[in-house]
């Protein structure tokens, strides 16, 4: 098969091969997946440049968690009704050294779900770390049913899940977002109330303070150092903050303010979760798309030859998620 891989971390130009590896098959309790669509993470891009310090577990690393395509081949122990079905997969190059950035993957049977009927291959590839990310993040504290929600990032992709996941159980969703076309995006994943986070801090706080007016309960955070400062205003007697990012590795926080104000801190790592946690998020992703949801704004996508370049672009800050096509 053709695959990208690399043997050494660093610059996605210094390190990232293109070329032919064999066909890989699948174990028992596994599914190979003829991939169409590999979607790009930050997290992919971290783990190349070694931004986590913990180095390479595997000799030889096929990057991308994420992807979409059919099922060709089962082990032993999966029926073989799922041969032929189009799925989506998470988990790929999660404790695994290879990834969907080829032209077949192989992994868990429970790690590859159905795509619905009237989902494309693009669409599902872009759904399984920033959908689980997104509904732990809202649903890893407390229920959030008639509560007051904020979503920090709310157009980006764990972000826009996040709203989602947030309406659907009932809550009432506030969403920040950094452009006037970030608004509507948000209103349409079902935010209530979109404020732009480029304004001054004082007048963000009195926004969400104007529609919240005990604070909001719950907390999604994108920018974990950045933000907790601005966060622990707005936050209610009680609240909760999950963060599943920081540009900062040891950001400082409030800590008093927060104290008195008994607040939770919820750090979300999608890649340990609890599997009925993942197999959760991907159920209500499902039934999201089967409603008519049609998936992540795709910014940008790129052949398999060009990964190199696909990992530059999506490190640049698209407004969009970026894939690689097989």
């Amino acid at each position: 098969m053709q695959a990208a891989w690399y043997e050494v971390q660093g610059p996605a130009r210094e390190v990232l091969i293109v070329g032919a590896m064999p066909d890989p098959h699948p174990g028992p309790g596994e599914v190979r997946i003829d991939v169409s669509a590999s979607g790009i993470n930050p997290g992919d891009l971290k783990k190349r440049e070694n931004a986590f310090g913990s180095g390479m577990r595997y000799p030889r690393v096929i990057p991308h968690s994420d992807g979409a395509g059919v099922i060709d081949e089962v082990g032993n122990g999966v029926p073989t009704a799922r041969l032929g079905q189009r799925v989506w997969c998470f988990g790929a190059q999660s404790y695994r050294p290879f990834g969907t950035a080829a032209e077949y993957t192989v992994v868990p049977d429970q790690q590859a779900i159905q795509l619905p009927d009237n989902v494309d291959f693009t669409a599902g590839a872009c759904l399984g770390i920033p959908a689980l990310t997104a509904h732990r993040a809202v649903h890893g504290g407390e229920p959030v049913a008639g509560r007051h929600v904020l979503v920090q990032g709310g157009a980006g992709a764990v972000g826009c899940f996040a709203v989602g996941f947030a309406r659907r159980a009932g809550a009432n969703v506030i969403a920040t977002v950094r452009s006037e076309p970030d608004e509507q995006a948000v209103h349409d994943a079902g935010a209530e109330h979109a404020f732009r986070s480029d304004r001054a801090q004082l007048e963000l706080v009195a926004q969400v303070l104007r529609v919240a007016p005990e604070g909001v309960h719950h907390i999604v955070e994108v920018a974990f150092d950045a933000n907790v400062e601005v966060d622990q205003q707005m936050l209610a007697l009680g609240g909760s903050i999950a963060a599943y990012a920081t540009s900062h590795p040891r950001p400082a926080i409030p800590f008093w303010e927060l104290l008195f104000k008994n607040a939770r801190i919820l750090l979300m790592g999608s890649d340990d979760f609890p599997m009925e946690k993942k197999l959760a998020a991907a159920e209500e992703v499902n039934a999201m798309l089967a409603e008519g949801w049609r998936g992540l704004r795709i910014d940008k996508s790129f052949p398999l030859a060009e990964i190199a370049a696909a990992h530059e672009y999506a490190g640049s800050g698209p407004r969009g998620r970026v894939l690689v096509s097989i």
